[in-house]
Formats: structure tokens, C-alpha cells, sequence
């Protein structure tokens, strides 16, 4: 089974997108968007960004964990991780994306 892109639309009528691996697993979640055409053109640009290991801005938040966004060529955050507990689980969770996410079917929920 291959990766899946999830758009939806959120309680303040935002739309969103988050990418599943194949196991069902989310690994990267985007921020709102006012349309669903940019919403989808932000499912695209991770598409064609995710191969790219230059984009993966790797971090640590304030409480200890680790996670990583996704960073379009504009230097633009196109999405967001979960929190990972240790560095090598946030690091497979970016080779994840990288795996997935150019060939990801794109559902919507």
C-alpha cells in the first residue's frame, strides 16, 4: 500500500492535508489554508519537495522531542511533523516522507 495524502476541511472551515504512510501513520501535517485549490497546490509542493533532503528543517522543541518540518523552495513551511522521543525516530519519519509523498494518492475526507 502506498502513501495518501487526507484533504480535509477543519472546524473553522480551514482546509488541511496530512500525509500517511502506508501503515496508516501520519507523518506530516500542513497548517490551514483559505482554499481548497491552495491546499491542494501545498499537497503538490510537497510532492515535488519531499525527494529534496536540503528542504528537512530538523529540530527540537522546547519540551525535549524532536520533529521537523518541510520547507518549500521559498524557504515556506509546507509541513509539519509529529513529535518524535528520540533523533533516529525523526529521521525515519523524514525518510518516510521522502518514500511516500511523490507518489501519494490524494483522498478526500
Amino acid at each position: 500500500m502506498a502513501g495518501k495524502f487526507e484533504v480535509y476541511q477543519d472546524k473553522a472551515g480551514e482546509y488541511r492535508f496530512r500525509l500517511n504512510a502506508s501503515n496508516g501513520q501520519s507523518i506530516l501535517a500542513s497548517e490551514g489554508y483559505k482554499t481548497k485549490a491552495s491546499c491542494m497546490n501545498g499537497v503538490e509542493s510537497v510532492k515535488s519537495n519531499a525527494p529534496d533532503d536540503s528542504r528537512y528543517e530538523r529540530k527540537q522543541s522546547n519540551s525535549g522531542k524532536f520533529m521537523f518540518n518541510l520547507k518549500a523552495a521559498n524557504h515556506q513551511v509546507i509541513g509539519t511533523s509529529q513529535l518524535y522521543e528520540a533523533v533516529a525516530s525523526r529521521d525515519n519519519g523524514i525518510e518516510s516522507v521522502k518514500k511516500h509523498a511523490p507518489e501519494a494518492t490524494v483522498v478526500e475526507v
